[in-house]
């Protein structure tokens, strides 16, 4: 595998940036300093002053596959994450079948292999029924275990309060966790069938999907958590309401973390009349007031990591009524432009970006040798261009063919992405083949 030298980049990590270069070789960052010399025949690239960042790692993404690949499958969605920046991925378990046991998680690591654009990693999922199989689970074979504490799809809904308790006991990997009471969104959903029969306006979704039911099932999580010790990461939080349940400061040492994602910094309640079911997703996108608090409890530590949860759906499942239009939004592609949007508003520095989308899912799920510019480990790199870029139906990677994004304008843009050292994305096209290799757990 030949080398590459990146010259005169703004290299940002660990909270700071500085001027520098990098050598890739075999795979692997061999060098960071300034003023490194160009060996033989390597490749050049100059960054002219660009930002060279690690790798994004996105925690929380659905790419369908098996059972719903007519929407997406590993390899297109990769591919979007991939241009976008986002050289690791950990997919959930709620797919069809759902990923309830060993032999459905080495199915979704088979078919990753060689055809994964990017790093990738999948999750054991939870249900009533399959405690024995969390039990067995190999702690270096999945990044954690994901228990919808919320209605799901499929059988994956943990309500049995005794099952519960006994995965918060038991686990072997951090447990994650989607927290939504279903009897509140029940009760509220029935109320809004007997005011608008059918007919229920999208605008209503974060009212019956309400912030009350987010706040009651996330109090739930934590104190189960803490009666156990237990290693708990709750994921996209969408409300300013469960802030106050999480501790300020840095990752290490926590043992209760949060997510939240980049459609609730970029949306609100507002956008419902313009997007309608397109930014329909569970929990739901509230209020103005949430997003610009989710923003700041990013920035103060209280929230320690941004992820996307992509979940693409068709145009046309999109376009029926509200009741029966699917929830999830393709997210991956223009992520990382969307969350910079933030540091040229003034409200995130880069330096904070990478921490909530490389460093700390890096270090929350122990994977071995990505996340950081260090040397040593794998020459996973971004290199990000401030020059406007203007979101084109043409050029999204995401089989179902659209973004909420669709239309709008960033004032940065992916320039290249490597993944294990190999030239992924030139800032036009894909290059090559899929390169992406299975995470390894340092446990």
């Amino acid at each position: 595998m030949s080398s590459t030298l990146i010259v005169n980049a703004r290299l940002v990590n660990e909270g700071c940036e500085f001027d520098g270069d990098l050598r890739i070789e075999g795979g692997r960052i061999a060098e960071i300093g300034t003023g490194l010399r160009v060996r033989g025949n390597e490749a050049v690239v100059d960054a002219n002053g660009r930002r060279l960042l690690p790798g994004m790692i996105d925690d929380q993404v659905h790419f369908r596959e098996p059972g719903l690949e007519y929407k997406a499958d590993i390899a297109t969605e990769s591919a979007a994450a991939v241009a976008g920046g986002l050289t690791t991925f950990m997919d959930m378990p709620n797919t069809s079948p759902p990923t309830l046991d060993s032999a459905a998680l080495e199915d979704k690591y088979r078919r990753a292999h060689g055809r994964a654009w990017g790093n990738y990693g999948f999750y054991l999922g939870a249900s009533n029924d399959n405690l024995e199989a969390i039990r067995r689970l190999d702690p270096r074979k999945a990044p954690g275990i994901k228990v919808f504490m919320g209605a799901s799809t499929g059988n994956m809904l943990v309500d049995n309060p005794q099952v519960l308790d006994a995965i918060f006991r038991d686990a072997p990997t951090p447990i994650i966790t989607h927290c939504e009471d279903t009897p509140m969104i029940d009760a509220e959903l029935a109320r809004y069938k007997a005011k608008y029969g059918d007919d229920i306006p999208v605008a209503c979704h974060p009212d019956i999907r309400s912030r009350e039911a987010c706040k009651k099932s996330t109090e739930l999580a934590i104190s189960l958590a803490r009666r156990h010790g237990t290693r708990l990461h709750v994921l996209h939080i969408s409300t300013a309401d469960e802030l106050a349940l999480f501790d300020a400061g840095p990752i290490e040492g926590k043992r209760i973390t949060a997510e939240t994602c980049i459609h609730f910094l970029r949306f609100d309640r507002s956008d419902y009349e313009r997007l309608g079911n397109l930014i329909k997703c569970n929990p739901a996108i509230k209020d103005a007031s949430d997003r610009e608090a989710l923003v700041a409890a990013l920035a103060s530590d209280v929230i320690d990591v941004l992820a996307t949860d992509h979940a693409p759906h068709t145009l046309e499942e999109k376009a029926k009524p509200y009741l029966q239009a699917p929830s999830g939004l393709p997210l991956v592609q223009y992520a990382l432009v969307a969350a910079l949007e933030l540091v040229h508003e003034g409200k995130l520095t880069t330096a904070q970006v990478v921490q909530k989308f490389a460093h700390a899912p890096a270090q929350l799920f122990n994977v071995k040798n990505r996340g950081f510019l260090r040397e040593g480990y794998a020459a996973d790199l971004v290199l990000v261009d401030n020059t406007p870029m203007t979101v084109q139906t043409d050029d999204i990677l995401s089989k179902c063919g659209w973004s909420p994004f669709d239309g709008m304008t960033f004032h940065s843009r992916i320039a290249s992405t490597w993944v294990n050292g190999v030239l992924a994305w030139d800032g036009r096209q894909l290059l090559g083949d899929a390169m992406g290799q299975r995470l390894e757990f340092d446990r």
